[in-house]
């Protein structure tokens, strides 16, 4: 009886899942591509970026936002140091006589989220009417500020989610993280694509200054390390559920490569899944929980089969299944990254990805976590 509920399971939640990634093909194909006209571009904008240790790439970053194509009358630059103990602060302060503005956290008590203190402290400085914030250890095209800015004038939205890419990748495990990294962007566009935002990367985003006072910014959220992106987008969408967009376009994508290591890369995603639970919209956590428990059912069909063999068809359909319905939902967005020729890995990808959604969704909400040399939670 128990090995055929299994079964039944198995079934029933891989054409739940196939029903969902078909859902989220639809909302990347509801994207319009975005061409931007930077001829009479106006806004003013304040680029944030929070620096923590980050002496081996906050200087090309910082070059990177100053070679933009766009008016420099009309954007800032504001980093804030995070407590560096490197040279971070200094490389920094080099770019002050081009107008590049250092704020240094000075925080005596121990604070959970860092990030999102540094962030509101960079906004009540910044006087762009746009808030762009980035990462300190990316890298972008010079017209990366000219397509979220035009997108933000010509769409009239509140909140622009940029595309991120990995890049620079060295070895098959960075170019797995890559094919993985990218279905988590996919996933974060489709939903802004079907009207229901869900995720986003905090690498590459834009929002009206004024929606972040309004909503008293990282207030609610703030008792978490993480979520500066995905939870305060998850408060715009609730007030604002048609002013938010993904720009979907190529100068729009920001740089930033994969982890080098197994450890630095599951606590990077132990973090990442830390907040899943704390969605205000409460249909994503389910949302969240029935892949999980998909993921689950499937291993629990595969070892099934190895006792009972004639279930093993099902187990061959099953997986046959998920691969095919991920590689029609990778194959537009890598053509759009660039990483087409990564598609060869997903059939390994894919399997393996269902031992590593089981493990990081239980450890990604077992307590604290290491990030930037700090425990978090």
């Amino acid at each position: 009886m128990i090995p055929e509920l299994i079964n039944l399971f198995t079934i029933v939640f891989t054409i739940f899942y196939v029903v969902v990634v078909l859902y989220l093909v639809w909302g990347w194909h509801c994207l319009e591509a975005h061409t931007p006209n930077i001829k009479q571009l106006q806004t003013k904008v304040s680029v944030l970026i929070a620096a923590r240790n980050e002496e081996a790439n906050i200087a090309l970053t910082i070059q990177d936002i100053l070679n933009q194509n766009y008016p420099s009358h009309l954007f800032e630059i504001i980093v804030v140091d995070d407590h560096s103990i490197d040279n971070t602060a200094k490389i920094i302060q080099s770019f002050s006589n081009f107008g590049v503005k250092l704020i240094e956290l000075k925080e005596k008590e121990p604070l959970n989220s860092y990030k999102k203190k540094a962030i509101s402290t960079a906004i009540n400085y910044a006087t762009g009417e746009l808030i762009v914030a980035t990462d300190a250890d990316c890298r972008m095209g010079e017209n990366w500020l000219s397509a979220l800015v035009s997108m933000y004038e010509e769409k009239n939205l509140l909140f622009i989610s940029g595309p991120v890419v990995y890049h620079n990748e060295k070895s098959l495990f960075q170019r797995f993280q890559t094919l993985e990294f990218l279905y988590l962007i996919g996933l974060g566009a489709a939903s802004i694509g079907n009207k229901r935002s869900s995720t986003c990367n905090g690498a590459n985003l834009a929002y009206q200054r004024k929606v972040f006072f309004e909503l008293n910014g990282f207030a609610g959220i703030d008792d978490l390390a993480s979520g500066d992106d995905e939870l305060f987008l998850q408060k715009v969408a609730e007030k604002y559920p048609t002013r938010i967009g993904f720009c979907k376009n190529q100068d729009a994508i920001v740089y930033t490569e994969a982890k080098e290591d197994l450890q630095s890369f599951l606590s990077q995603r132990k973090r990442w899944a830390s907040k899943s639970t704390h969605y205000k919209n409460k249909s994503i956590v389910i949302l969240g929980v029935c892949i999980w428990l998909y993921n689950v059912f499937l291993i629990s069909g595969i070892v099934n089969a190895l006792f009972n063999p004639s279930f093993l068809p099902i187990v061959y359909i099953c997986l046959g299944l998920k691969i095919l319905i991920e590689l029609l939902f990778l194959t537009p967005i890598c053509r759009f990254a660039k990483r087409s020729s990564y598609l060869i890995y997903l059939p390994y990808l894919s399997i393996l990805h269902v031992f590593y959604l089981i493990y990081i969704g239980i450890a990604g909400n077992s307590g604290r976590y290491q990030w930037k040399g700090r425990m978090v939670r």
